[in-house]
């Protein structure tokens, strides 16, 4: 394994420490501090999935056009680490949907620079073991964030503050060892000049095939924060415990990712994806239909994180196998921008379904839409991984 993914993924651990600690909080805190409504909370989780897909695409042509990919990741990091000191004085719905938005605008610049540099560092039939290592990683700090924040509210229960503080911390640490530590491509491995990216060589058939595809699951796509919500609405258990379930999750993706991603290598990345959206759906029914709250919360998790080790990394690999050398982060953040943007539609309506049909008549509309399509997916899918690797 290429010490670039290794390194990669250090960053990426120690960002989502920052980053996953916040996001923890948020759903409780703002609809149980601040008694704001689940609309309110599902436009601000539509905006931490969908913002940044505005410049996600123009943060993976700028590492084509350039071919300096480390310093547009660099930018990106650094402008989540700005947010977080703004958080620390934001108060009321509107600052701090402003400071989810600039945090995910530096999100946005960073994962397809940052992607490519991945599967730049990687050959593609080990790709997907690749995008696996880097995401265990990338998610043992998603599963430490929520701990963190849930200790700090154990002893401090009023203590965001505290997090907040933490976060910032973290953060400055992550842009500090991509600085440092991480070499640019053009030094790290010099190749030839790379020609300039274009739309119509990024939009090849096969791609557009796997953005269509994306987004349709990306719009059956329910965000964890509602599902935990759910899980909170049958009683199970106190509402300080909340962090650990984001914890639990991401436990379960980091200890599969790699499997995921190995099996991804051997059977197919396409089919994988769309596997991974059945574990999505036993994890909507399962959080639905809690009669014994203990174990279904346990299952729930299990089921997301399952999805994520299936899908975050598997979906890169794919995108890269399908396009040439010198558009590869364009198409990776093509890809990733589909289903930042079809999450972000999917988080605003289910909040609007959750206050109409409450939670449980929610879930299962989504579930049993999305069981509709995954059959239709599958197909797809598969011819997907028949398709040849363009010519660099």
């Amino acid at each position: 394994m290429a010490s670039a993914v290794v390194t990669l993924g250090f960053v990426s651990m120690v960002t989502d420490i920052s980053s996953e600690s916040v996001a923890a909080i948020l759903p409780l805190y703002l609809t149980g501090v601040l008694g704001l409504s689940t609309i309110s909370y599902g436009f601000v989780d539509a905006l931490y999935h969908g913002v940044s897909a505005l410049v996600r695409i123009g943060g993976g042509w700028a590492a084509d056009r350039g071919g300096h990919p480390k310093w547009v990741a660099l930018l990106g990091y650094g402008t989540s680490a700005v947010a977080r000191v703004f958080l620390l004085f934001s108060t009321g719905l509107s600052a701090i949907a402003t400071v989810v938005a600039v945090d995910r605008v530096g999100k946005g610049l960073r994962t397809a620079p940052r992607d490519a540099m991945i599967a730049d560092a990687s050959a593609d039939a080990d790709r997907g073991r690749a995008f696996g290592v880097h995401r265990a990683l990338d998610t043992t700090g998603a599963a430490i964030g929520p701990l963190m924040a849930f200790a700090v509210l154990w002893w401090i229960p009023d203590g965001y503050l505290t997090v907040m503080v933490i976060s910032l911390g973290f953060a400055l640490l992550g842009v500090a060892l991509l600085g440092l530590l991480v070499p640019d491509r053009s030094a790290s491995a010099p190749r030839p000049a790379r020609r300039p990216a274009t739309w119509r060589e990024v939009a090849r058939p096969a791609l557009v095939k796997l953005l269509t595809l994306a987004g349709v699951l990306g719009l059956l796509t329910v965000g964890d924060g509602f599902i935990y919500l759910a899980l909170l609405d049958r009683g199970g258990f106190a509402a300080h415990w909340f962090p650990l379930l984001y914890v639990g999750t991401n436990l379960a993706y980091l200890s599969l990712a790699v499997p995921f991603g190995r099996l991804a290598d051997r059977v197919g990345k396409g089919k994988v994806l769309v596997a991974a959206h059945v574990a999505l759906l036993g994890s909507y029914l399962t959080a639905a239909f809690a009669w014994w709250v203990t174990l279904a919360t346990a299952l729930a998790l299990l089921l997301l994180g399952m999805f994520y080790a299936a899908s975050d990394g598997v979906i890169a690999a794919l995108a890269s196998r399908l396009s040439a050398d010198h558009v590869r982060a364009s198409s990776i953040a093509a890809a990733q921008t589909v289903v930042a943007v079809a999450r972000m539609a999917s988080s605003a309506v289910f909040g609007v379904l959750w206050f109409l049909l409450g939670p449980q008549a929610a879930l299962v509309a989504v579930g049993a839409a999305l069981l509709l399509v995954l059959p239709i997916a599958f197909t797809a899918a598969s011819s997907l991984d028949r398709e040849p690797t363009p010519a660099p």
